[in-house]
C-alpha cells in the first residue's frame, strides 16, 4: 500500500515542520515548499493526492497559486492563513479550495481535515483506498436537461460543451443532482458534501453553489438546476 502524498506550502519552517511531523506520524508522505514560485512548479510537474496551501507566501501569493493550480489539478486543495477575514476566505472558496482554516490550529485538526478530504474524494472518484487498483465499475452518467455528469471520469458537459468545475463544485453538484426535487439547507449540504460538519460554515456553501451557477445557468431562458428555497435551502430541480 504506497502512501498518500501530501505538498505543504507554508513560509515558516517551524509550522511547516510541525505540520509535516504530524502528517507523517499518521502515514502520510510529505513535501516541504517556502516559495510560491517553486511550489506551482512542483504542484505541477509532480502528482500529489492533496495540498496544504498558505495564502501569505513569497514569490506568488496563496490565491494566485490556487488559481493556477486549478486550471488543470482537481485535487483537495486546504488554504492556511492567519487572515481571519470573511472576505479572505470567500476568495479562497471561490477560486476553488476545497477548506480554509485559520490559525492558529492544532495539528490533530488539521491531520483530521485531510483524512477527511482524502476520504471524500476517494468515495466520489471511486478509488479503493489500499487495493491498490480502483475497482472496476460499469461508467455512470447522469443526463438532465442537456447538462451531463460523468460520474467516474469527473467531467460535466452542458448543451455537448464542456464545464469545467472544481473537485468540490463537481460534489456539490453531484449530491444534489442524485437528491433531485429535494431542500437542503447549507448545513445539510455542508455535512454531506464536506463529510465533517464544523469543517466549514454556511459561506462555504453559498459559494460554491454560486460559483456552480455562473458556469451552468448563465441563460436565464435556459433551465435553471439549482433552485434558492428562500429560508430553507436548495433544491436540484428536475
Amino acid at each position: 500500500m504506497s502512501k498518500r502524498k501530501v505538498l505543504i506550502v507554508e513560509d515558516d519552517q517551524a509550522i511547516a515542520e510541525l505540520e509535516r511531523d504530524y502528517l507523517e506520524v499518521h502515514g502520510y508522505e510529505v513535501t516541504l515548499r517556502a516559495d510560491g514560485n517553486e511550489a506551482l512548479e512542483e504542484a505541477l510537474e509532480q502528482e500529489y493526492d492533496l495540498i496544504i496551501l498558505d495564502v501569505m507566501l513569497p514569490g506568488m501569493d496563496g490565491f494566485d497559486l490556487l488559481r493556477r493550480i486549478r486550471e488543470t489539478k482537481f485535487i483537495p486543495v486546504l488554504m492556511v492563513s492567519a487572515r481571519k477575514e470573511d472576505i479572505d476566505k470567500i476568495r479562497g472558496l471561490g477560486l476553488g479550495a476545497d477548506d480554509y482554516v485559520t490559525k492558529p490550529f492544532s495539528p490533530s485538526e488539521l491531520v483530521a481535515r485531510v483524512r477527511a478530504h482524502l476520504e471524500r474524494y476517494d468515495r466520489l472518484t471511486g478509488v479503493a483506498v489500499g487495493s491498490g487498483a480502483s475497482p472496476i465499475r460499469k461508467p455512470r452518467e447522469l443526463n438532465i436537461h442537456g447538462l451531463v455528469l460523468q460520474v467516474e471520469s469527473r467531467r460535466v458537459r452542458l448543451h455537448g460543451k464542456e464545464v469545467s468545475l472544481t473537485a468540490k463544485e463537481f460534489d456539490l453538484l453531484l449530491f444534489l443532482a442524485e437528491n433531485p426535487d429535494r431542500v437542503y439547507s447549507k448545513d445539510a449540504l455542508l455535512d454531506k458534501v464536506w463529510g465533517i460538519e464544523h469543517f466549514g460554515d454556511s459561506a462555504t456553501v453559498t459559494v460554491h453553489v454560486g460559483k456552480i451557477r455562473d458556469k451552468i445557468q448563465k441563460d436565464p431562458s435556459q433551465h435553471q438546476f439549482i433552485e434558492t428555497v428562500w429560508g430553507a435551502g436548495y433544491r436540484f430541480k428536475v
